[in-house]
């Protein structure tokens, strides 16, 4: 793999795009508490209407739920989601409400299977003594190619009322580039599992040119950012467009080539990050990190990313993901394995 000549970072700390005031610089809250919910490897986690709470655990297949007002200390078995084949990185990933939950009570799951990562839909529905229920999953998307590694995983909907899906080469370095390939891309699709109208390649790829898509998240005009696994150097968060080629496996990082779209922030060390989740609140990014064991915030400004700051780093361990919860604080995820928790962060100031 030849990326020596043609990657961005001088081996120093984080870098964004652009230079911002140091007044920019965001102040991240305590962790108010420590929920240990005897959880297994959680991925994403999501709020339904009532602040109840979905989480999915990787290896075991399972949904859980909290319910909201219950001091978070308890979990309902929703049960573990048949087809469901985990190894290595593979398992149950992602989830994502639908936008019409209310009406049409689904859950959107990222899974991989005995032959390929897939996605599903399920409703969520109330039972008679207060509790929660899963209807049969019913896969909506096939094909995304799985692997050991580099599963991607992130789905989440966006403004325009359609599902975005992020997947990672599954170790294939001919997919990223190829726009009919499923692998190393960002899909856009339907709510029932097709492409999305008005995709730049006439099929369910959205952007291309990816490696490991781990966190989606909009800003508050609108602007789809991801944050990225790199190899041994560059990982990255990027700001998305339409047809995009965010550059893997030919270079990473922001090497100014007018073929590719730069990264906005990029950590030429991945031992500090390894993003993985991603939330936006007003101007900031909020980014866990697995290797780099912390919280990042990166200021925005328009299409522009300042320097990343650390939080809490090497307290709490590997963070996955990043969740805004109902009350305007977050919940981050821990992937510690003995056994994990989720911390909780209140509403920000």
């Amino acid at each position: 793999m030849l990326l020596a000549g043609c990657t961005g970072g001088d081996g120093g700390g984080p870098t964004g795009s652009t230079t911002l005031p140091e007044t920019s610089e965001v102040r991240v809250p305590d962790v108010a508490e420590r929920l240990e919910l005897q959880l297994s490897i959680p991925w994403s986690a999501v709020f339904l209407p009532d602040g109840t709470a979905i989480i999915s655990e990787r290896d075991t297949a399972r949904l859980k739920a909290v319910p909201a007002g219950g001091g978070g200390r308890e979990t309902i078995n929703l049960g573990e989601v048949p087809g469901v084949s985990a190894a290595g990185e593979g398992g149950l990933l992602g989830l994502a409400l639908s936008p019409g939950f209310a009406s049409d009570r689904y859950l959107y799951m990222y899974f991989t299977a005995q032959e390929d990562n897939r996605i599903a839909r399920a409703g969520v529905q109330e039972t008679g003594d207060g509790g929660l229920s899963l209807d049969r999953p019913e896969v909506i998307f096939t094909g995304i190619p799985k692997a050991n590694t580099h599963n991607g995983g992130r789905i989440r909907f966006g403004p325009d009322g359609f599902l975005y899906v992020g997947t990672g080469d599954s170790q294939r370095r001919n997919q990223p580039q190829d726009p009919d390939a499923l692998g190393g891309k960002i899909l856009r699709l339907t709510a029932d599992g097709g492409p999305a109208p008005g995709n730049p390649f006439g099929n369910a790829v959205y952007s291309l040119g990816h490696r490991n898509v781990q966190g989606l998240a909009w800003d508050s005009a609108g602007r789809l950012w991801a944050s990225e696994f790199g190899p041994d150097v560059n990982d990255e968060l990027n700001l998305i467009v339409s047809g995009g080629n965010y550059g893997w496996p030919a270079v990473t990082g922001a090497p100014r080539r007018p073929e590719f779209q730069d990264a906005k922030v990029v950590w030429p060390s991945t031992s500090e990050s390894s993003p993985s989740g991603l939330e936006i609140v007003g101007s900031t990014a909020y980014l866990g990190a697995l290797r780099g064991q912390r919280l990042w915030t990166v200021p925005l400004a328009g299409e522009e990313a300042g320097t990343p700051v650390g939080h809490f780093t090497r307290q709490y361990g590997r963070i996955r993901d990043v969740i805004r919860t109902p009350e305007g604080g977050f919940w981050l995820l821990t992937n510690n394995e003995n056994p994990d928790s989720v911390l909780v962060l209140p509403p920000l100031p």
